[in-house]
């Protein structure tokens, strides 16, 4: 047995195995999400077909927060762990564009805007009094994963941002087409994502392809990529659960 430099403990047999090329590897990674993105989620399906009602919509803006919140929690314990200083200068903008700084406000005061914008007051928002045990438990898990395991596994599990701009695109359209009751003004989390998830994934998918090199180690990013995949899955699970129709 034997550590690789991305923390990986490894086999001699695992490091016999022909790894996929790097376009293959690509191939699974963007399967997990071509098979089990949130987006395929009927309570998904629903919103972006504009049949949620307005108790929906709160419900799941106000569980959405939980997440939201503890990202840049997650990115922190991520970054953390990064084995060089030009890493951590790529990853900390993660962090900010959460957290935000000293000219802009951020994702997680982004997202009580869009809160306030369907009706959440923000106090109820902040108080996380709607917040679904199935909710907090999956978010919780993924940072916990992020704290586990290795690096590399944690930043690999964070590439569902390889398939998010094209729904955010799709769901601001939704919400100002099929939601109407919704202020406009409360979806610039959206909007700002555009431009911030695709920089993030460029540099991650990069870091992922490039440091995982055996079969072992690629399968392993994969199944963190799917791991996150479940996590959104659950989040959903939850939400539907607490606000049927």
């Amino acid at each position: 047995m034997m550590l690789n430099q991305a923390g990986i403990v490894r086999s001699t047999a695992q490091r016999n195995e022909k790894p996929w090329t790097r376009k293959e590897f690509r191939e699974q990674l963007i399967a997990v999400g071509r098979n089990s993105y949130h987006d395929k989620h009927p309570f998904h399906v629903a919103m972006h077909e504009g049949i949620l009602s307005k108790e929906q919509i709160k419900g799941w803006v106000a569980n959405r927060y939980y997440y939201q919140k503890c990202v840049p929690i997650k990115d922190a314990v991520i970054m953390s762990k990064l084995p060089s200083r030009e890493f951590r200068r790529e990853w900390i903008q993660r962090i900010i564009d959460h957290d935000g700084n000293q000219e802009e406000q951020g994702g997680i005061e982004a997202w009580v805007k869009l809160g306030e914008a369907v009706g959440l007051s923000r106090e109820e928002i902040l108080r996380e009094e709607h917040v679904v045990p199935a909710v907090r438990f999956s978010v919780d898990a993924y940072v916990t994963f992020a704290r586990e395991k290795p690096w590399i596994e944690a930043v690999a599990s964070s590439l569902t941002e390889l398939f998010s701009p094209l729904l955010i695109s799709e769901r601001i359209k939704i919400l100002e087409r099929l939601y109407p009751w919704i202020d406009s003004s409360g979806l610039g989390y959206f909007r700002n994502r555009l431009t911030q998830a695709p920089r993030d994934t460029d540099f991650a998918l990069k870091v992922v392809l490039d440091y995982c090199q055996t079969r072992e180690e690629q399968q392993r990013a994969v199944d963190a990529l799917q791991f996150k995949c479940d996590v959104l899955w659950a989040q959903l699970d939850g939400i539907e659960k607490a606000y049927p129709n």
